[in-house]
């Protein structure tokens, strides 16, 4: 269970470095490669799990809130919104938070078996 955890969490790390603009993926924010507001080799801030899980939360709701973005701009006709772009970035932001669900879930799951344990 616990590699299980660590994979999924390595998928949520490699996934904020691809829309920070760290990673080797050409164009992964929808609308502005610097809309996520992080400068380009700007370190990431330090923090515990807490933090990590909080950053985490709020790429998912940036991501979602850049597909809506083009959603909207797709449908009032703006050019630069093209049909494969939407749904690109719609399916971005649902592997997002199904990914942060999963995690969830499993933070709760594992939780769970520790407040179980006898003592």
């Amino acid at each position: 269970m616990t590699d299980a955890i660590s994979s999924v969490l390595a998928q949520i790390r490699a996934h904020e470095m691809r829309t920070r603009g760290l990673g080797d993926v050409a164009g992964s924010n929808a609308i502005d490669p610097g809309a996520a507001g992080v400068q380009p080799g700007a370190s990431a801030p330090q923090g515990g799990f807490s933090a990590t899980l909080s950053r985490a939360v709020d790429n998912v709701s940036k991501v979602q809130a850049e597909a809506g973005e083009l959603q909207r701009a797709f449908e009032m006709g703006d050019p630069r919104a093209d049909l494969a772009r939407v749904m690109v970035a719609m399916q971005q932001s649902q592997v997002a938070f199904r990914a942060t669900v999963e995690v969830r879930n499993r933070l709760v799951q594992a939780y769970q078996d520790v407040m179980n344990m006898p003592v």
